[in-house]
């Protein structure tokens, strides 16, 4: 089975599909840098679902999701945000989990995801 790396450099692949399987990195907020976490979060979740379509699938076969907060203190914001996004009977399995620190102190939200093709 080939595994297709799109997005790639010397250190990572933005996009990688194996098999029917497409795996995203971890995404942040590069376009929201320093914003709010309800910000951020829509700003990733759009970023998401372009980077989806260029793989061939949409947020529909979202499998899996982890979500690391820079504070737990933050849940209900961002979950305002991912509940819209995820409306519609598609939810994924999910992990949301707090780390102190993220890439950069300009992210708050940081969002990974499994989709199937």
């Amino acid at each position: 089975m080939t595994i297709q790396r799109l997005k790639t450099n010397d250190r990572m692949s933005q996009i990688v599909i194996h098999g029917d399987t497409v795996y995203l990195a971890g995404q942040v907020a590069l376009a929201a840098r320093g914003e709010s976490v309800a910000v951020q979060t829509q700003a990733i979740l759009d970023e998401i679902d372009n980077k989806l379509a260029e793989a061939g699938t949409d947020k529909s076969k979202v499998l899996s999701a982890t979500i690391w907060l820079c504070s737990m203190d933050d849940f209900a914001e961002m979950n305002a945000v991912w509940d819209e996004w995820t409306k519609g009977g598609n939810a994924p399995c999910r992990a949301c989990v707090e780390s102190p620190r993220l890439a950069s102190p300009e992210f708050n939200v940081e969002i990974g995801i499994i989709a199937a093709k």
